[in-house]
């Protein structure tokens, strides 16, 4: 029942995408317009990394587009609560898991997808990476987008206006796209900045993805992402659900 109530949603929330398939594409804007006028500006500088300058930025450019997009998924459950549509779907006897894992899971085939067409753009521009450490790339998007978008719904339930949703969701994106080292490495960074990234967990998916882009698998930074990436995946399922079970009880 669990995978027939989750695909159930899953397709609803599809089909609403399809439909706006402007929107879907606006959504990669802002990474795109980073790829094509900020990326050149690194060709050629020593970015104390591995790789070249390509292999530097679109990892982080793709986990930026996960970062901003699903921080900010769960404006739709506001609008739903508003309209009574969220009321009418927690009184049917559909999984309160399966209303959660639809909407994420809608959320990580949408980024992925975006990360799909910013890779093939990266790669006109000049990125060259194994298609394995882009596939696997693919799957710390997924990953990241299942966590957020979950602790996004979960705070959506909690608010009581988009007033307090927005900048509580900017309030927390900001700093952990300053200091995961998105945009350039933290290794640039002075000593106490770059310790001070070790607190935030992007830091860690950041420095995996960057391995898996030049084909260095066995790392420490690749085992940290991963741990990193199934940890608050798996907390942000578990508290997404939760309070998805009790709010308005």
């Amino acid at each position: 029942m669990l995978l027939h109530d989750t695909a159930l949603i899953f397709g609803r929330y599809a089909r609403q995408t399809l439909r706006s398939r402007f929107a879907m594409l606006f959504g990669v804007l802002m990474p795109l317009l980073y790829l094509l006028f900020f990326g050149p500006l690194l060709t050629g500088l020593p970015l104390g990394s591995r790789g070249s300058s390509w292999q530097v930025l679109v990892p982080g450019l793709l986990l930026q587009l996960s970062l901003f997009g699903a921080s900010f998924s769960g404006f739709m459950i506001i609008l739903e609560k508003q309209s009574g549509v969220l009321e009418r779907m927690r009184v049917t006897p559909v999984s309160r898991l399966a209303l959660l894992l639809g909407r994420v899971l809608r959320d990580a085939a949408v980024f992925v997808c975006q990360a799909v067409l910013l890779v093939v753009a990266a790669l006109f521009m000049g990125l060259r990476a194994p298609l394995a450490g882009v596939l696997l790339g693919f799957v710390f998007v997924a990953l990241l987008t299942v966590s957020l978008a979950s602790l996004s719904y979960a705070l959506a339930m909690k608010a009581r206006s988009p007033h307090e949703f927005g900048p509580t969701v900017n309030a927390l994106t900001m700093p952990s796209m300053l200091l995961s080292g998105l945009m350039l490495p933290m290794s640039l960074a002075p000593g106490w900045l770059d310790l001070l990234s070790h607190l935030v967990p992007f830091r860690y998916l950041v420095d995996a993805m960057r391995d898996a882009y030049v084909g260095l698998y066995t790392t420490s930074s690749m085992l940290y992402g991963v741990l990193a990436a199934v940890g608050l995946t798996t907390l942000a399922v578990t508290v997404g659900t939760r309070v998805f079970r009790t709010a308005g009880a």
